[in-house]
């Protein structure tokens, strides 16, 4: 399935949206825990100061109808007694975690619920004396109902001893209803807020993916056209900036480069292999046509040297077509000297006969058959040119192997040294077909030296040099 143009962008936005989405959620979350945590602990600070100022009166005597309490509105207190009876109870106060303490007089009050333990009583009773405040205060959440109005409070739990050394309980509360307000405002600030922070990064996030992608965009556009015209001379606009995309694009270039110089060297291959191949085809098919007309004239030593060019040419095609393809030459062990002095002993109709100089036993890794034809083609080139003498001389110089062919003729000009490696190419003094050959014994020598891994160069005069990596 195709996708839809500005996917990329779309998933770029999308992911970037969600990110920040979660990161949102998580910090808003943790806010507003944090917030409640101290809002809540603010009003427990406050429910404590208001039981301590309650306990404090108690223990220096004040009776329990005159105790100063806190208006019920802001800070509900009830007093209670050891056994659970209401002392006191602050105004308007009519109900704390759902039982009344309304009316609260001492030996006549209902009964307050009991503070939540923690199961201390005795130890906190027993090292109070007459007249202190217990040190410790315990928090509870619970509720008040103050005047008709019931309400969630946090409340503080004081102990404190009268001067008569009665235990009294005091419970003061502070409302949380405006830590919640305080909360819920947060919230749904945050609830308005996040969509609107979200919209602004989907939006700049598209912006910026965009402006990123725009040369991703001519470089397709660009491709596209390419392939359009097949004009492989064509290239990719590269970006002013030292990106990823710029390299990119300069990746695209050298691509269609190597393609265009590729495909430049294959018509060329073609135009040349056609050309070449037309003369000894046309040839035999004269001398054929002459035979069959006057059977008496036929040359049958032209027909066979033609055909036998023919079949030469045609090997040569195929195993360039085999190296252009890739093909990987065979892991075997080749001893060069070994090799060198087989093909010399069975080039016994050579024009010059061939000397082996220095041979010494050095194994290579690779096609028996490959590097054979590497040696055959520089003994041809040798042969063709040599006034006198062939020599050939194997070594070992490190961890290369070095094949030398020379002879004793004019020499590659050194301007020439690197053409003469070209397909098809033949030097102005070897233009004829029956001494030049068809120009591709130099080219598929040397291809074949690259693909075992080593060089094929002349070196001074007329010494070629093979360099191949010794084995193992």
């Amino acid at each position: 399935m195709r996708r839809a143009p500005g996917s990329v962008r779309a998933r770029a936005a999308a992911g970037a949206t969600a990110v920040v989405a979660l990161a949102l959620v998580a910090a808003g979350t943790a806010v507003l825990l944090v917030l409640r945590g101290n809002l809540q602990q603010q009003a427990g600070l406050r429910s404590e100061v208001a039981a301590r100022e309650v306990a404090a009166q108690i223990a220096t005597g004040t009776a329990y109808p005159k105790l100063d309490l806190p208006d019920g509105d802001d800070h509900p207190v009830v007093v209670t007694d050891e056994d659970g009876r209401v002392l006191a109870v602050g105004e308007d106060v009519r109900a704390v975690d759902g039982k009344r303490v309304t009316g609260g007089q001492q030996g006549g009050a209902e009964q307050a619920p009991p503070p939540d333990d923690d199961g201390d009583d005795d130890d906190d009773a027993g090292g109070l004396r007459p007249g202190e405040v217990d040190d410790d205060v315990r928090y509870l959440d619970g509720t008040a109902d103050v005047d008709g109005t019931v309400g969630d409070y946090r409340f503080a739990v004081v102990e404190a001893k009268d001067s008569r050394g009665e235990k009294a309980t005091v419970r003061a509360g502070s409302a949380l209803a405006p830590e919640r307000d305080a909360v819920g405002s947060v919230r749904d600030a945050m609830l308005i807020g996040l969509p609107l922070l979200l919209v602004v990064v989907a939006g700049v996030t598209w912006l910026v993916t965009r402006r990123a992608l725009r040369p991703v965009e001519g470089i397709r556009a660009e491709m596209a056209a390419i392939t359009a015209s097949t004009d492989l001379s064509r290239r990719v606009p590269e970006p002013a900036a030292r990106d990823e995309i710029a390299r990119l694009a300069r990746t695209t270039n050298e691509t269609l480069a190597a393609l265009e110089a590729s495909v430049e060297r294959q018509r060329r291959f073609v135009a040349d292999a056609s050309h070449e191949l037309r003369s000894p085809i046309a040839s035999l098919r004269t001398q054929l046509e002459v035979a069959v007309a006057h059977p008496e004239l036929l040359d049958v030593p032209g027909a066979v040297a033609d055909t036998v060019r023919l079949q030469r040419l045609a090997a040569d095609l195929l195993l360039l077509a085999r190296l252009d393809a890739g093909e990987r030459p065979a892991d075997a062990r080749v001893d060069l000297a070994a090799m060198v002095r087989e093909e010399s002993s069975q080039r016994v109709g050579d024009r010059i006969p061939v000397r082996v100089g220095e041979s010494g036993s050095v194994e290579v890794a690779g096609s028996r058959s490959q590097l054979g034809r590497v040696l055959g083609n520089l003994l041809d080139n040798a042969q063709r040119h040599a006034a006198s003498s062939v020599r050939v001389d194997v070594v070992r110089a490190g961890e290369w192997a070095v094949l030398r062919v020379e002879d004793d003729g004019p020499g590659v000009p050194e301007a020439e040294r690197e053409r003469i490696f070209e397909r098809f190419v033949r030097l102005d003094d070897a233009r004829a077909r029956d001494d030049g050959g068809a120009g591709l014994g130099l080219a598929i020598a040397r291809d074949v030296a690259v693909r075992h891994g080593g060089t094929l160069a002349v070196r001074e005069g007329a010494v070629f040099e093979l360099r191949l990596p010794v084995a193992g």
